[in-house]
């Protein structure tokens, strides 16, 4: 008789303050695939924390493999790393200094690591060929000998399924993979996990807003700390819509001034290269963007948007060795990168990631204010209330005096979207803003950036591969087409509703 090879029997996982889940059971049988579901919030990252022994739970886990494969795998929404000296302590703008990306670790060298036969003979072939073949596969063999610390928010997402896949566990636990990825990349792994579940490794995993993929048998729906199981044919996403953690903005209550600073040039780029030792990340790069325009910044993972994005957030330090004026001051004539800061609000999955989460929620949009990942200054009486009204529009009050990392990924990218809205700049520069939210709350917040455009003289670059998520006020569209080297294109955007 054949026995499941996944088994979970009242479980519950608990955090200091909340239960997080509670009875949750379910059995999977070999060759059996689930996706879980819910809104954001509802639990579904803490479930296969629990799977992989990453959290504290009560009640019954059980693996039953075959010989043939071992081990459980999670891919989580970004992994940490150690460097070279064998710490973890990274910053956000590291990524774009040379000589501190020195200190991090090769794509290669970890995925050599990763390779069971590689950890013990790191000069043996099949370990080489291995890890050759499925760089080729997920399109990133470009990115062999590339410091961790530069890869993209896409291209990190690559990095962590190659470092999964060139030796497949028996069960292999996927936190939103296709969060950051084009739809090509989308399209492209989807296509490898099919392979991969076919050749025995069982697969759990966090589909996001995305499309349930084909190879999937099973959905777990989860809602109010419960599990429900259904066979993939029988469940019907319309039937388990709900409210639960999603917001409704009223508008009129935004707090937001609709005045603010007037630039007629808020961004020029001339003639602009950017490379990193001897790759070339662009050159050549022309680029205006003129007080009040709504633009949205597209290309493949890697092409370089990141890194256009971080000549004009001040992060870069080869902004200097270009010509770009910004707020109408060219670069290097003696504004301080926090000037610079000062006028732009600004998110990005890199942000997210080296934020220090062990702030409140409450310090975390305060920092906004004065461009920090911490509160070190004492605020004022109006910036204190600036906080507290929109902890109360994005309905958020709640978490005001809770940890950073005690909250749900989804709520942290709220509270780092209300830092880059605080301080009221006249750009903003949101760069996959809705990563981490369910789809209503990404209508929700796109129509709120609407909302905040409308009417004003405000600014905005966007960066967004998923075309549900870009707002109705984009007018304008730079795309790099290929690899970002002397190959982009300027259009304009024909203006549609967003459903």
């Amino acid at each position: 008789m054949l026995k499941p090879s996944i088994i979970v029997k009242d479980l519950v996982v608990k955090t200091q303050e909340e239960t997080v889940l509670d009875g949750i059971s379910f059995s999977l049988f070999p060759n059996q695939h689930l996706a879980l579901v819910g809104n954001a919030g509802s639990g579904k990252t803490a479930l296969i924390k629990a799977l992989a022994g990453r959290v504290y739970t009560k009640g019954k886990v059980e693996f039953n493999f075959s010989i043939e494969k071992t081990g459980i795998h999670l891919v989580e929404q970004r992994s940490s790393f150690k460097n070279l000296s064998g710490i973890s302590d990274f910053y956000y703008q590291q990524r774009f200094n040379s000589y501190d990306a020195d200190d991090a670790p090769t794509v290669y060298e970890e995925l050599l690591k990763a390779s069971s036969k590689g950890s013990k003979q790191t000069n043996n072939n099949d370990s080489y060929l291995a890890i050759d073949f499925t760089l080729a596969i997920l399109g990133i063999e470009y990115l062999k000998n590339s410091p961790l610390i530069q890869l993209s928010s896409g291209e990190h997402k690559r990095f962590q399924l190659a470092k999964s896949l060139v030796n497949p566990p028996a069960l292999l636990m996927l936190d939103t993979p296709y969060t950051g990825l084009d739809v090509k990349g989308v399209k492209e792994l989807n296509k490898l996990l099919s392979v991969i579940s076919i050749k025995g490794t069982q697969i759990i995993l966090i589909p996001g807003t995305f499309e349930v993929p084909d190879f999937i048998t099973h959905i777990g729906f989860l809602e109010n700390k419960k599990f429900i199981f259904f066979n993939k044919e029988d469940f019907k996403a319309e039937d388990h819509k709900t409210e639960t953690n999603n917001f409704s903005f009223n508008t009129e209550l935004l707090p937001v001034s609709k005045t603010s600073p007037r630039f007629e040039t808020i961004v020029e780029i001339k003639n602009a290269h950017l490379n990193y030792g001897a790759h070339t990340i662009f050159k050549g790069l022309n680029w205006k963007v003129a007080e009040g325009e709504k633009w949205l910044l597209k290309g493949r993972n890697g092409s370089g948007k990141s890194s256009l994005l971080s000549l004009i957030t001040g992060d870069h330090p080869q902004a200097y060795s270009n010509e770009i004026y910004l707020f109408g001051k060219r670069r290097g004539s003696g504004e301080s990168i926090w000037d610079i800061k000062q006028k732009t609000g600004f998110i990005s999955p890199e942000l997210h990631a080296y934020f220090d989460k062990n702030v409140s929620c409450f310090q975390a949009i305060g920092s906004g204010f004065f461009d920090t990942i911490g509160l070190f200054k004492k605020l004022s009486t109006t910036q204190y209330n600036i906080i507290l009204q929109w902890l109360d529009f994005l309905q958020l009050s709640h978490v005001s005096t809770k940890p950073l990392h005690s909250i749900s990924a989804s709520l942290q990218r709220m509270i780092l979207l209300a830092r880059a809205l605080v301080k009221n700049p006249p750009l903003l520069v949101l760069d996959e803003p809705c990563q981490g939210l369910d789809q209503k709350q990404s209508e929700q917040f796109v129509s709120l950036i609407d909302r905040i455009c409308e009417g004003t003289n405000k600014t905005l670059i966007y960066v967004s591969h998923d075309e549900r998520n870009v707002p109705a006020c984009i007018d304008k569209i730079f795309q790099f087409e290929k690899n970002g080297v002397k190959d982009y294109s300027i259009m304009e955007r024909e203006l549609v509703e967003v459903a």
